[in-house]
């Protein structure tokens, strides 16, 4: 018997500084109620859905930097959201700057449940960018600055829910095979993961051209290496004058691409996902059991940079 889970992959176009929660929340809102007219169970959102993405500058007051996170979910705006996946009876994931009672900072995604409760909750572990001031660059990536590599007890985890095994990650996480297979090992099915990421490399400028479609390679290839949906959304679109790839696309197990946004715009594409199409993949080609063979894997745990032979 099929587990149909009819899932939403909501991208939002750019966001400026000078936009409110308030605003933003508001085309978050509008997105679920298309979701509800399509019959979605869950909509997801991409990485930092409620601001800017903010690490392309270097900020050094505290309380303006403050200014871009939530201290509470649900929050005084992000209520609307819990409120309203009570009334269409649709879950949603989303993603958002973390800072913790104790001044931790974390860049996050939560999955929430048709009843407005929390369901899953991940912090982002592959920080990518820089941590001090560079100011040769176009635009900066201080992503190491501002968040938090998470506590070791949490890590990549997975939750039940949706009638399956479902878990999260964030933008850079989606480059790793790791974060997949970590996933994969707990027998994930449904994978979201929000990403902001920019059409241009600064360090890297040669792969400027590549961008969209490493965005799509790393998606499809951690699908089909771990036979599981993934659910990748974008914010897109020239935000603060630094252009953003789209790209925002639903991937089936075999890593086929089974939807995908036409726009850098506020965009809800849909599909059906057969939580039971991963199981051909999970006990056959990727029978982990069967064919992993993790005692020759030492250096993937015990090393952190390429030692090439002498």
């Amino acid at each position: 018997m099929s587990r149909i889970v009819n899932v939403g992959a909501a991208q939002l176009g750019p966001i400026q500084r000078e936009h409110t929660r308030a605003e933003v929340v508001d085309r978050l809102l509008a997105l679920m109620d298309q979701a509800g007219r399509r019959g979605c169970d869950v909509i997801v959102f991409p990485e930092l859905a409620l601001t800017t993405f903010f690490p392309r500058w270097f900020i050094e007051d505290e309380a303006e930097l403050d200014e871009f996170y939530e201290t509470e979910m649900p929050g005084p705006e992000t209520k609307r959201l819990f409120d309203a996946a009570k009334r269409l009876g649709v879950g949603f994931v989303l993603g958002y700057a973390e800072l913790t009672p104790d001044r931790h900072r974390y860049n996050t995604s939560l999955w929430v449940g048709p009843s407005g409760e929390v369901l899953h909750k991940y912090r982002k572990v592959h920080l990518p960018g820089h941590a001090e001031h560079e100011p040769w660059r176009e635009f900066q990536h201080l992503e190491k600055r501002y968040f938090e590599v998470p506590p070791l007890d949490e890590g990549f985890t997975v939750s039940r829910a949706f009638g399956g095994v479902v878990g999260s990650l964030i933008c850079n996480d989606r480059r790793w095979p790791e974060a997949y297979r970590s996933l994969g090992l707990q027998g994930v099915e449904l994978i979201a993961i929000g990403y902001n990421t920019p059409v241009k490399n600064p360090p890297a400028p040669d792969h400027d051209r590549h961008s969209w479609f490493h965005n799509e390679l790393v998606m499809s290839a951690g699908a089909y290496q771990n036979g599981t949906w993934v659910v990748g959304v974008a914010k897109a679109g020239n935000e603060e004058g630094v252009p953003m790839i789209g790209g925002t696309c639903i991937i089936a197990p075999s890593g086929d691409v089974v939807a995908r946004a036409a726009t850098e715009e506020d965009e809800l594409i849909t599909a059906a996902c057969d939580l039971d199409a991963t199981i051909s993949y999970k006990t056959t080609t990727f029978n982990f059991a069967v064919h992993r063979e993790p005692q020759h894997y030492h250096r993937i745990t015990s090393q952190k940079g390429a030692t090439p032979p002498e």
